[in-house]
């Protein structure tokens, strides 16, 4: 090590900073915007209030012929429905889920499903 004027120099010379990223080697991909962007996409309308007409009742038929009675058109919210499911399934003593705003009942239900709805005050349609 060399003295210099009284303080020590080291024996390497100093690193200048580097155009790379982390001074890995890489050049750095920096860009600037200017502000140019379009317009903000438009705001979509709010969808339509599920349940707006009758609740519908409809059999279906899946594989290896199992019944499935779908209810339709439910109000409310999905923690709503899936409420009205649980009621459904135990007024059918049947298996059945909630599933995109719509209540499954395993076996043909349509009848007890019709009277636990039209009690609770919705208009039923088949």
């Amino acid at each position: 090590m060399a003295v210099v004027e009284g303080a020590v120099a080291s024996a390497r010379p100093r690193r200048r900073a580097s155009s790379t990223a982390a001074g890995h080697g890489a050049p750095t991909r920096l860009a600037y915007s200017t502000g140019g962007e379009g317009a903000p996409d438009p705001i979509p309308p709010p969808p339509a209030p599920r349940g707006a007409g009758p609740v519908r009742l409809r059999l279906e038929r899946r594989a290896s012929d199992r019944v499935v009675t779908v209810v339709t058109g439910l109000p409310g919210t999905a923690a709503q429905v899936a409420d009205l499911a649980r009621e459904l399934r135990t007024v059918c003593g049947a298996g059945g889920t909630a599933r995109e705003g719509a209540v499954e009942l395993q076996g043909d239900q349509r009848e007890k499903a019709a009277a636990a709805l039209a009690a609770r005050g919705l208009r039923v349609k088949r």
